[in-house]
């Protein structure tokens, strides 16, 4: 329940609000009633729709069915609790849900007990600062390069940063639990070897993809067949997300709860059009997520991150601040398995 309360927080919960809760037919049942009745307590007026998976990377296009927008289009907040449904279908991409008023929070393989204990559990205004931090050192580099023990070598440039450090206001769509600053390159060069990603998992063989100029230009290894059969036209790199969020589990989470650690980071992939050009207006009907776990990241050649160690945690504004929650050294411990005390959640 701390970690819910941080979610009603995140989406500014009101009493008297139409709350929608997204649910896949298989997503637990216990976090459905722990979200619906944390709501209802507030005083809202709750409601839960269940719903088949969505295919992953939008390859189905014929979905969703058109209740889920019409029940969008009445509802002042939606939590969903499904993976992949407002990212790739064009009903509830995230232009759709700017049009709309609602409030938008997406639990994408993180709507489970685990992660509203763990991730979810990091006070609000503590993650803001560090998201308000972090976004302004990468609005003010040139490049930024990623490198692993693995030989990944990548180099982004001529990017943009998505960031509001504040709860949601209406036509706004965040993840949850909240975890790090993206970021959209016009430009990216270099090697990646596949750790794991949403289409081919953890590969079997050494898989690796070039890019040059934003564009794959060459995928070879164990995956690459299936990497190539995935997106017949080729990929581009849409965007990238660095991890911010302590408390978030690395290790026994989802590719999409660990995305969200402090020194992980992550990129998508996605589908070049039949024309071979690259389209971020629409959702992607190609897009495959890549995850790094402990990357070393430099923002104009100065340390960002250490071999997964992301070295925000150790600045001193950051440190006074936690001190205001509880103590700094369990609050900014990235240590996964040390869970935080709920009495230091908010």
């Amino acid at each position: 329940m701390p970690g819910v309360y941080n979610l009603l927080e995140y989406a500014a919960v009101a009493a008297g609000e139409q709350v929608l809760i997204l649910a896949e037919h298989s997503t637990d049942p216990v976090v459905i009633q722990a979200i619906a009745a944390a709501a209802a307590y507030r005083n809202a007026d709750v409601h839960v729709l269940s719903t088949a998976p969505f295919s992953a990377g939008g390859w189905d296009r014929a979905t969703p069915s058109p209740l889920l927008p019409a029940a969008h289009g009445a509802a002042d907040v939606v939590i969903s609790l499904t993976w992949w449904g407002e990212v790739h279908t064009p009903h509830l991409f995230f232009d759709e849900i700017a049009k709309r008023r609602a409030r938008f929070v997406s639990l994408h393989q993180t709507a489970t007990a685990a992660a509203l204990s763990t991730g979810a559990r990091l006070p609000l205004d503590l993650y803001f600062a560090l998201e308000a931090r972090a976004t302004a050192q990468l609005a003010a580099a040139e490049e930024i390069r990623v490198t692993t023990a693995l030989n990944t070598d990548v180099t982004f440039r001529n990017f943009t940063t998505a960031g509001h450090h504040a709860p949601l206001t209406p036509g706004m769509w965040r993840p949850f639990p909240y975890g790090g600053v993206n970021f959209y390159p016009d430009q990216t060069d270099g090697v990646v070897v596949i750790e794991e990603s949403t289409v081919t998992g953890v590969p079997a063989e050494r898989t690796t993809i070039e890019l040059a100029n934003n564009r794959v230009t060459a995928i070879e290894g164990g995956a690459a067949a299936a990497l190539r059969r995935y997106a017949p036209n080729g990929y581009y790199m849409r965007h990238a997300l660095i991890g911010l969020n302590p408390k978030v589990r690395s290790a026994g989470g989802t590719q999409f709860e660990r995305e969200k650690h402090a020194g992980a980071f992550y990129f998508g992939l996605d589908g070049l059009t039949p024309e071979g050009t690259a389209d971020r207006k629409g959702p992607g009907h190609a897009h495959c997520d890549c995850q790094f776990d402990r990357p070393t990241i430099t923002l104009d050649g100065k340390p960002f991150i250490e071999d997964g160690y992301l070295l925000l945690l150790d600045d001193p504004e950051i440190q006074e601040l936690a001190g205001k929650f509880g103590p700094a050294d369990i609050l900014l411990d990235p240590n996964d398995r040390l869970v935080l005390p709920p009495r230091y959640s908010r």
